[in-house]
């Protein structure tokens, strides 16, 4: 049964929560935003496009927002609590602070169980269209835009410059156009004036020209029988094709494979699957050396010793005639220089199949840690609100974007020693908890003991004391040293 009092602290702590969350989900995707901004002006995407960018942005940013969400609206929660003393009426009455989180422990518990699920299975599919669609805007070219004085060079093979624009954006004044489409074909085009118009659809331009003179090359640029045509027109018209300035999609399948695309059950096949062909490596390099060094066939057999008969030479090389020396050298070098280019290739092959182990390892237990961490910041925030006993958003605020720092940072450091093999992946992701649960755990204590950790008066008494003991202390020392005289 839920009793009045869960509900009213389910209630206390869901507002809080939910606009902390939207408000930090809003400022990471600005921040994406601001990245990549440079990438997205210019290139005449509609708006439906940036919206499914921005929504496939945000849903990546969740392992981020959730926990600071919690965190802060945890805080938030008891600070206000405690702020307005009804922790302290509650604990009057006999009930515990423990009491008191257990609700909102259940509650976070189906959070955590919820964002584990959205990491499984929600994050991958948002990873996948989000990084094949922000590849391709990146990669695609900036819209058809004649600036006055300035060459545009974003269509292959042309080059296309006005010296001015009248205010209706069409009309231009000194075109000079430099075409190189045609193979073997050089020309240049000068006009004193035209127009440029774009049909409906956005797919071409339209450009006319007026009283000009076209220059045409043809040949060789080394050959000296090259032709060259001048034709001067009074009205010419030339269509451009847009196409390669409209947004077309690369096959989601070559981003697929990825290991942010793959949920758990994904990752464990492809691990498998990458095992085995590390396995494989190393059945080539065992059959290669065997295959080029023959003698590695009966090391340790003994065989040496009953079937050749030990010589007593002074030098190897004595053992060879003067006339195949050279032959041999070459033949051993040779034997030498191939058996390290190989496996130096398939060392290279092989650290590759590790370092993809190591990510898919990273990617498997942040499924984890992102719901765990929910519950680890949650446990922080929680006794911490009924510390510092501080509603409103400035004071919690500063205490969640400093725990959330820690907690970030730690993070990122566990997981760049997972990655680069320093740690192992299991220590390095669960290293932020491993960090933040002692901490956790010294809240709650000081909480349940009433303690006035972040109590300023407190530290003012407790300096206030100090002064006077000192004060005390050297006046007592002052009249003893003044009694022998």
């Amino acid at each position: 049964m839920v009793k009045k009092l869960d509900k009213l602290l389910i209630k206390a702590f869901v507002g809080p929560f939910v606009v902390t969350f939207f408000v930090t989900l809003f400022v990471l995707v600005m921040q994406f935003l601001w990245k990549y901004i440079d990438d997205l002006v210019g290139k005449g995407l509609d708006t439906f496009t940036i919206c499914k960018l921005l929504f496939y942005m945000s849903a990546t940013t969740v392992p981020l927002a959730l926990p600071l969400a919690i965190l802060l609206s945890s805080i938030m929660t008891f600070g206000n609590l405690g702020e307005s003393f009804e922790l302290v009426a509650l604990k009057s009455s006999g009930i515990s602070l423990l009491r008191f989180m257990r609700p909102l422990i259940w509650l976070c518990a189906l959070i955590c169980a919820g964002a584990f699920l959205f990491s499984n299975y929600v994050i991958p599919i948002a990873n996948l269209q989000a990084k094949s669609l922000l590849y391709d805007i990146v990669n695609l070219k900036h819209g058809f835009n004649i600036r006055p004085g300035v060459f545009f060079e974003e269509m292959d093979n042309l080059a296309i410059k006005v010296s001015r624009k009248d205010p209706d954006g069409k009309t231009i004044h000194d075109v000079i156009i430099y075409d190189r489409r045609t193979p073997g074909s050089e020309k240049v085009i000068l006009a004193k004036q035209g127009r440029i118009e774009e049909s409906a659809n956005k797919k071409f331009v339209y450009i006319t020209l007026q009283d000009g003179w076209q220059y045409e090359e043809r040949g060789n640029r080394a050959s000296a029988d090259n032709e060259f045509i001048r034709t001067g027109f009074g009205e010419f018209r030339e269509v451009l094709d847009l196409s390669s300035f409209m947004l077309s999609r690369t096959p989601i399948n070559l981003f697929s494979t990825a290991t942010q695309m793959l949920n758990i059950k994904q990752l464990d096949k492809a691990e498998d699957s990458i095992r085995r062909q590390m396995q494989y490596n190393v059945r080539n390099v065992e059959r290669d050396i065997t295959f080029r060094y023959a003698f590695g066939r009966w090391r340790d057999t003994g065989w040496l010793n009953t079937a050749v008969p030990p010589l007593k030479v002074p030098v190897f090389d004595s053992l060879i005639p003067s006339g195949q020396r050279r032959y041999v050298y070459d033949r051993v070098q040779t034997n030498i220089r191939e058996g390290l280019n190989s496996l130096n290739m398939t060392a290279a092959d092989y650290r590759d199949k590790v370092d993809t182990v190591l990510r898919n390892r990273v990617e498997w237990h942040r499924k984890f840690t992102l719901s765990f961490a929910c519950m680890v910041l949650f446990l922080i925030g929680a006794p911490l609100g009924s510390i510092i006993r501080k509603g409103g958003l400035g004071t919690p605020l500063v205490f969640a974007v400093a725990f959330f720092v820690i907690f970030h940072v730690v993070s990122t450091i566990g997981e760049r020693l997972a990655r680069n093999d320093v740690m192992q992946p299991w220590s390095g992701m669960w290293l932020s908890a491993a960090v933040l649960i002692p901490i956790a755990g010294f809240l709650i204590y000081k909480a349940l003991n009433d303690s006035q950790l972040f109590n300023r008066e407190f530290y003012f008494r407790t300096f206030k004391q100090l002064r006077q003991f000192f004060r005390r202390n050297n006046g007592d020392g002052g009249e003893a040293a003044a009694v022998p005289e």
